[in-house]
């Protein structure tokens, strides 16, 4: 949520970055400059009378001493219609408040300076590209094909069981993606992340701390009986550890790693842009999160895209990395990089991993803070990008290692499956 003193001390500048995140009514920052100068008035308003009442209830304890009843009686009629009179004012500046909030929070965030301008994914810009892309030999397959030669995974079987969009992994297959859970949080762990295992649900606190409500409630499953989101991410439950608490700056920065499934509404389209593993509703996925100084985020940025970059070079996958442009990013972020993936068989990318600057986006709906050496609380920044995203890194991976007769696995993934051969 943007803080009201940044809508106040430059309105214009605020309208013009959120135009570059293609947001079009920005006549909602003069909406929200208007309901704070109300809520102002009236806490004034509500002020003065409360001052009046404290007032005039301490001239009535000195009029009862000097034993001047009549006098003291009018005084109390005084406060009693003084005292009636703060009740409207009360639910007057609630109901303003509310407004104000509910307002607010229709606003995303800000984009960095660094954000290029753009509409749509064709005008992202590409930063940097690693890895050599396969050389296939004839009759090569997409991973749909290949699940199915091998099998190691069951679409078929796992919509029976739920629907469409749950693969059911099997034998090789719950295998590899066990090894690469493994694999990514030892990774993570080793560069000085500290492992968490979450809860897989959460309450509509920790879906609007980091964003998720009131932006995507209809890409989250939601139990109404106990008011619980299964979890999109990880980044939402192990970012809310450290709601409304004030950490100390020597704390700081704070790292954190996850693995957890993941439940999104996001499948249902058709083609092969959503065929086998490009898109489902339930994917594994491990996440790092940082709480940082406000100084030190876009640093820890680039140290973050750093650390991705070195484990898909590990899993020897091409890949390349888009800085988004302001229509092509998330409600929440400040600047975004995507990492993709080239997928040999489909001749295409997939974006496996997003790593994005949040700023105090999140850690003012959370109320995340640290004090500074003055004293005084400020509100830290928070970071989070996925590390890795499993589907689309198995497809990459089946598909760019098949041969006529096997698929042969990254060596470094032996010590987490066993073997880096299923045939």
């Amino acid at each position: 949520m943007l803080q009201l003193q940044v809508l106040r001390q430059n309105p214009d500048w605020v309208k013009e970055r959120l135009t570059v995140k293609q947001f079009k009514d920005t006549d909602v920052v003069d909406t929200i400059l208007s309901l704070d100068d109300q809520r102002k008035k009236l806490q004034l308003e509500f002020d003065t009378t409360q001052a009046k009442v404290n007032s005039a209830s301490k001239e009535i304890g000195q009029l009862m001493g000097k034993g001047q009843k009549e006098e003291a009686e009018t005084k109390k009629q005084e406060v009693t219609a003084l005292k009636n009179s703060l009740q409207p004012i009360t639910d007057k500046l609630a109901e303003v408040e509310k407004r104000l909030q509910d307002t607010l929070v229709i606003l995303p965030n800000l984009p960095s300076e660094k954000v290029p301008v753009g509409k749509t994914p064709a005008d992202n810009i590409v930063v940097r590209e690693g890895g050599k892309k396969p050389n296939l030999p004839a009759g090569s397959v997409p991973h749909w094909d290949l699940i199915k030669k091998y099998d190691i995974i069951d679409f078929e079987t796992g919509a029976k069981i739920t629907g469409s969009g749950f693969p059911l992994y099997k034998g090789k297959g719950a295998r590899l993606q066990r090894g690469l859970i493994q694999y990514f949080l030892d990774f993570n762990t080793a560069a000085g992340y500290t492992e968490y295992l979450p809860p897989f649900m959460v309450n509509e606190a920790s879906a609007y701390g980091t964003g998720q409500l009131p932006d995507k409630e209809g890409q989250m499953y939601y139990m109404p009986e106990d008011k619980f989101y299964m979890i999109p991410t990880s980044e939402v439950p192990i970012t809310n550890i450290y709601r409304d608490e004030i950490l100390k700056e020597a704390d700081l920065p704070i790292k954190m790693t996850a693995y957890s499934p993941c439940f999104r509404r996001e499948a249902g389209s058709f083609g092969k842009d959503v065929r086998g593993l490009n898109r489902v509703h339930q994917f594994e996925k491990v996440e790092i999160v940082q709480i940082v100084h406000p100084d030190k985020s876009y640093e820890v940025l680039e140290e973050m895209v750093n650390h991705v970059e070195k484990l898909l070079n590990t899993l020897e996958l091409p890949y390349r990395i888009l800085k988004l442009c302001g229509g092509d990013m998330g409600f929440a972020s400040a600047l975004t990089y995507d990492f993709e993936v080239y997928s040999g068989a489909q001749e295409r990318w997939l974006e496996v991993s997003s790593v994005s600057n949040f700023e105090t986006y999140q850690t003012n709906r959370m109320k995340i803070r640290f004090k500074d050496e003055k004293g005084k609380p400020q509100l830290v920044h928070s970071l989070n990008g996925s590390s890795m995203a499993l589907p689309r890194v198995v497809a990459a991976l089946l598909e760019n290692n098949q041969t006529s007769d096997r698929i042969q696995l990254p060596t470094v993934l032996e010590k987490y499956i066993g073997s880096t051969l299923i045939s």
